[in-house]
């Protein structure tokens, strides 16, 4: 599956609500849909100009709904949906952000950290619909679809 558009992103997104995922052992399973929230808050937190790697937080998640039964691709099915919309670099950070550590990329260290503490994290992350804009500005610089439907 391919996304064309903001509008289907945030359907997907707001259809993680209520869906858990498959954690390694000794994980705890998350709502999809906060664990997506708190990890692109924390994101924008770290990096406050860097709406493409708070993107990628978001949207790593999508994976468990495009491939349910296939645990060993939701990344690289989540980056393959939004690479139209979202471009390139979005794309790589969410199909390697479970891959072995590369230290020398510090978008994928920052990316990986704010997906852990995102899991165990309490806190108001807000709404999804605060991201619209952001989604909206990132797939408007990175893709020939824009950002309107």
């Amino acid at each position: 599956m391919e996304l064309r558009s903001v509008e289907e992103l945030m359907d997907l997104l707001y259809a993680c609500r209520g869906t858990r995922d498959v954690p390694a052992p000794g994980r705890a399973r998350v709502d999809l849909h906060q664990h997506a929230l708190r990890t692109a808050a924390l994101l924008r937190r770290t990096r406050p100009a860097d709406k493409e790697l708070q993107v990628a937080g978001l949207v790593q998640v999508i994976g468990p709904l495009l491939r349910p039964s296939d645990a060993a691709r939701h990344s690289e099915s989540a980056a393959d949906a939004v690479r139209p919309l979202l471009g390139e670099r979005v794309s790589r950070l969410v199909r390697d952000h479970h891959r072995a550590p590369d230290s020398a990329d510090d978008d994928l260290q920052r990316l990986r950290q704010a997906d852990e503490e995102g899991r165990g994290a309490e806190f108001d992350a807000g709404v999804l619909e605060d991201w619209r804009t952001v989604l909206e500005l990132v797939a408007a610089r990175n893709s020939p679809l824009g950002a309107v439907d």
